[in-house]
């Protein structure tokens, strides 16, 4: 039986952003002995159907993988979903091979079991997917029954249903050698887990460039400007409208320090010198990143020949912790740019929503301040991010988060307005109990509802999949991407109950507190006919102008001299600026 696994990158969004996800199964599965090739379609937006049966004409894979990094924009006034794309992409591999169907990925992962249904595919992994991935290809290798395969989502005959992972669903009672019944670790959906098991956290994921069948890393870079690099998975934290510790686990997979430098090195030997961390945040279980920055540093003074020398990193972080010894590592080891997610600044908006695990604030306004200020003194470029929209908010709230935001003097700031719901954010599964399948609650909304948006929580819900399904589609299966804007933000909070509400007026209160002479330094949302600006990532022109034009980097960094580029882009300049950022 063949050993080939193909894996299929099937993101048609530009600027491209390389399928990170796709190396480290490749090198997981590699590992195990398979064959691996991968099919990135990215590439080939209009000739998609061409690769797909020109690859399949001549090999036939014993398993196919879909990576689904995203199911939409995410973007609460544009509701673009993906995943129509997606599945026209799936049928077509259907009608070209006989192989089983994996699918997998952070978006993927967000909804799993409705998307396992909607794809019409075999299987499906939520979170982290080299363990799982190697245990089903070699299920089907040796002819096993992938129900012993642990983690694994299945489709069968009583929809789509999860294997449970022995290694958490030990009763806690038996793992101390006593004999009282206790409640299983997990429940049928997998919901915020510790998914440390699935990360394979020894191996240096290898990243090519230039080489058929794989993920071309430095293409990737040339065409979007960064290159991506993974310290640890998981978060364990519980912000309320964050996707991350459900869908890649509630604990931190910590890697190996030598292991991710040693794959920054290799990057960067490839001419791939900005790298950005793709952690939940990088500076949340500090000692690591600490750790990390130190062996980048000890390498860089060791030899002045060493490919990091011309490393520029980016990061995201929170706002703590976030120390001076921190702040001194990160400009040591060559970092350029911190994006920090400190989303508001008034404690009783913030209480309950950015929190840890056990429910507490854990930074406020001040770590905030004091973040921009120890990177600029170190020559760190900085970007600040606020969102508005969630419960409670008001104009009033908005205006002196605005006015705090603006006088940090970042290197940029943006301000987002509405909340994308996902089915296992601590919010979304809290508007679900409280429409308990009867009634409807102000503010939640969807450009494409035809009534009242009414969820169901998971306990009322037949399965896992019925449950997911009501946060991307209605009753007749159209899309439906459910979203959320505070009613304290309408002139009348009456109106936040009808479905088709438009919240413009915010966006246009949110353009009216920033000066125009500081707009340079600034995204701000938009909505369609408004403004020539536009801060969603998916084909943005400022964006796709950016690789068109040769700067690399995290794009904001370049957010400044945003009219300039687009004049150029315009133009139609072929000169290639140097790589770089802001001075």
């Amino acid at each position: 039986m063949s050993r080939l696994v193909l894996l299929v990158n099937p993101n048609k969004v530009h600027p491209p952003i390389a399928p990170y996800a796709l190396d480290v199964l490749t090198t997981a599965l590699e590992t195990a002995g398979f064959e691996v090739e991968v099919l990135d379609l990215t590439f080939h937006r209009e000739d998609w159907k061409t690769s797909l049966s020109e690859y399949f004409a001549e090999r036939s894979p014993m398993l196919v993988g879909v990576t689904v990094r995203n199911t939409d924009t995410v973007y609460a006034f544009e509701q673009r979903p993906f995943v129509g794309e997606h599945r026209e992409i799936i049928t077509e591999i259907r009608r070209l091979t006989d192989a089983p169907v994996v699918g997998g990925g952070i978006g993927f992962s967000t909804m799993p079991f409705a998307l396992v249904e909607y794809f019409g595919i075999e299987y499906g992994v939520k979170g982290p997917g080299e363990k799982i991935l190697c245990e089903l290809a070699s299920a089907l290798a040796e002819g096993r029954d992938t129900a012993g395969v642990a983690g694994l989502i299945r489709n069968t005959e009583r929809g789509a249903v999860r294997v449970p992972p022995a290694v958490l669903t030990v009763r806690r009672g038996e793992a101390r050698g006593e004999t009282r019944d206790e409640a299983p670790v997990v429940d049928a959906t997998g919901r915020f887990e510790p998914r440390v098991w699935q990360v394979d956290r020894q191996s240096v994921y290898r990243r090519r460039s230039g080489e058929r069948y794989r993920v071309d890393n430095l293409e990737y870079y040339r065409r979007g400007g960064l290159g991506s690099i993974l310290t640890k998975n998981g978060c364990a934290y519980r912000c309320s409208h964050c996707v991350e510790p459900d869908a890649k686990g509630t604990r931190y997979g910590q890697r190996e320090i030598t292991a991710v430098v040693d794959e920054m090195e290799a990057l960067a030997a490839q001419g791939i010198l900005d790298q950005h961390t793709t952690d939940s945040e990088f500076n949340l279980s500090i000692a690591h990143a600490k750790a990390l920055l130190r062996e980048i540093v000890r390498r860089r003074h060791g030899d002045r020949g060493n490919s990091l020398n011309g490393l520029r990193l980016w990061v995201y972080c929170q706002p703590s912790p976030f120390d001076e010894e921190f702040a001194d590592l990160l400009a040591e080891a060559g970092c350029r740019g911190v994006n920090v997610g400190s989303d508001h600044i008034r404690p009783d908006v913030l209480s309950g929503w950015k929190v840890t695990g056990k429910g507490s604030t854990y930074y406020t306004f001040a770590d905030t301040e004091r973040l921009v200020r120890l990177c600029r003194e170190r020559g760190i470029l900085t970007m600040v991010e606020a969102l508005f929209g969630m419960p409670g908010e008001t104009p009033e709230t908005v205006k002196a988060c605005v006015d705090a935001f603006m006088a940090l003097d970042a290197t940029v700031t943006g301000f987002s307005l509405g909340l994308r719901l996902f089915p296992y954010t601590p919010m979304g599964m809290e508007l679900a109990e409280q429409c308990d399948g009867v009634r409807t609650v102000p503010g939640l909304q969807s450009n494409t509802a035809s009534g009242p948006i009414v969820l169901k929580p998971l306990r009322r819900c037949a399965s896992p999949a019925e449950y997911e399904r009501q946060f991307m589609f209605d009753e007749q299966g159209n899309f439906r991407l459910v979203c959320y804007f505070s009613p304290g933000l309408l002139p009348d909070p009456a109106r936040a109950a009808d479905p088709g509400e438009r919240w413009h007026g915010a966006v246009a209160l949110l353009w009216e507190l920033v000066d125009p002479a500081e707009h340079h330094r600034v995204m701000l949302p938009t909505v369609e006919g408004m403004s020539e600006h536009d801060n969603n990532y998916a084909d943005n022109p400022f964006l796709t102008s950016l690789s068109g034009l040769g700067y690399t980097g995290a794009f904001w960094s370049h957010w400044r001299s945003r009219e300039e580029i687009l004049r150029r882009a315009r133009e139609g300049s072929a000169a290639l600026v140097p790589s770089g950022v802001l001075d």
